[in-house]
């Protein structure tokens, strides 16, 4: 038994007993699958309440110092449904009881939100019959909060490699002085890339409710395409503008050690999913675009100064206007005369006339145009490089669904075009790239 597969579970695919089962199935169905990493149970249905959520809510109650039982109570109730469901034997109550000592003692509120994974982690163990790990030993932090990368790496590897099987909690480890430190919210996907990566793992499953990584958001796209190979680089491009499955900081671990992805669908194991590698496979076709995707509310600061391609260092004064108030900039279009700075349009807002003084100080422009109501939009592809045409069929789609391009600015990989359009156009402006630039993709 070479081979490792590392498989994380999200909160959905965790959220009751039968989906416990599911998960449990689709892990025993391959022997490679065996480091599991397990996130607290998500929603069972749409107006259902995260155990997560829960757990912070108890710690509000306690720091304020109202009475927390009830919301504990209904924590291991979940628990004791989920303990009956699987027909196993687990001491909810103790654990209940530690949690309910910690709080009253004035813990922080890392170390109840992880309990969540905590036990759910040991339940699952318990049902298979896998020894548990309890993340807080092989995960470190720094005194700063940052991961402790090269430590981490060694003591978990260490640790789970003296067993042939494991489950391990997502979404937490230890600071220096033992106490619980939480990766943001999601962090569970970051758990199963370190995981895979202490283990040296040949694959990383992210088993969620959905069949892979969409081409287009399924909220604005009827139906799009499933992506069914993607690289890194195009991964970051399209995560970066919100078209993603996983936690951001979860690709780096495995990115760095060159162990692919695979986005999976709990409640249909049979789809392939989502491939996200260095490369695409040998004897994969390359899609020109593999994605589309976007944001809405930027707002656009143009300055216009004669002559200004001669002044030495005029782009970085301006950009440094931003950075000293804390702003930073998503693209900096620009002409002989002219630069447009592009940022959140209610971050600017908030220190607008600032800004716009400083400008006016620091730069002496001939004129500042402020332009509100941006959405900017990324059409991605590696492919897009070695194809010609791309720029003009993208123009093209606009253009023929009468929206007006407010902004243009091609990276310098060609790795990606974006536009900006107006708000209002923004969902129409998706659909139509969809349609021209995947959707009739042979």
């Amino acid at each position: 038994m070479n081979n490792i597969i590392t498989a994380k579970f999200g909160g959905t695919s965790l959220a009751d007993a039968s989906q416990i089962k599911k998960a449990c199935a689709i892990i025993t169905a391959k022997p490679e699958r065996r480091y599991v990493v397990a996130s607290a149970p998500g929603k069972r249905y749409s107006e259902d309440i995260k155990i997560t959520d829960m757990l912070y809510k108890a710690h509000s109650q306690a720091k304020a110092g109202e009475d927390f039982a009830d919301t504990l109570r209904d924590i291991s109730d979940r628990y004791s449904k989920i303990i009956d469901g699987l027909g196993i034997t687990f001491d909810i109550d103790a654990e209940i009881r530690e949690i309910g000592e910690k709080l009253k003692a004035g813990t922080t509120p890392d170390y109840p939100a992880s309990r969540g994974e905590y036990i759910n982690s040991k339940i699952i163990a318990a049902f298979l019959g896998w020894p548990f790990v309890d993340a807080a030993e092989g995960i470190f932090f720094t005194e700063a909060g940052a991961l402790d990368e090269s430590k981490t790496f060694q003591t978990l590897g260490e640790i789970l490699l003296k067993h042939e099987r494991a489950v391990v909690p997502g979404f937490y480890g230890s600071l220096p002085d033992g106490s619980i430190k939480t990766f943001s919210r999601g962090g569970s996907d970051v758990t199963g890339s370190i995981v895979a990566r202490a283990v040296n793992a040949d694959l990383y499953e992210n088993w969620t409710d959905v069949s892979g990584m969409l081409s287009a958001d399924p909220r604005i796209v009827k139906n799009p395409k499933v992506i069914e190979h993607i690289t890194y680089t195009e991964l970051r491009e399209l995560s970066y503008m919100g078209a993603s499955v996983l936690h951001e900081d979860a690709v780096f671990p495995v990115r760095q050690a060159g162990i692919p992805i695979n986005i999976r669908n709990t409640n249909r194991p049979d789809d392939a999913g989502t491939l996200i590698s260095a490369s695409l496979p040998e004897g994969v076709k390359r899609p020109i675009v593999t994605g589309i995707a976007g944001r809405k509310g930027f707002c656009s600061v143009r300055v216009e100064k004669s002559m200004m391609n001669g002044e030495t260092g005029f782009g970085a004064k301006l950009l440094q206007v931003f950075a000293q108030k804390g702003i930073p900039f998503e693209h900096c279009p620009t002409g002989i005369d002219t630069i447009s700075v592009v940022v959140n349009g209610s971050a600017f807002e908030s220190r607008r006339s600032e800004i716009l003084q400083d400008i006016k100080n620091v730069l002496a422009p001939d004129f500042v145009t402020i332009e509100k109501g941006l959405s900017a939009i990324a059409v991605v592809g590696a492919g897009m490089v070695s194809v010609k045409g791309v720029a003009a069929k993208v123009f093209g789609a606009l253009a023929n669904a009468g929206i007006n391009i407010r902004m243009i600015d091609q990276g310098s990989d060609e790795l990606n075009i974006i536009v900006g359009v107006d708000d209002s156009d923004y969902e129409k402006a998706v659909n139509a790239l969809y349609n021209t630039m995947i959707n009739n993709q042979s």
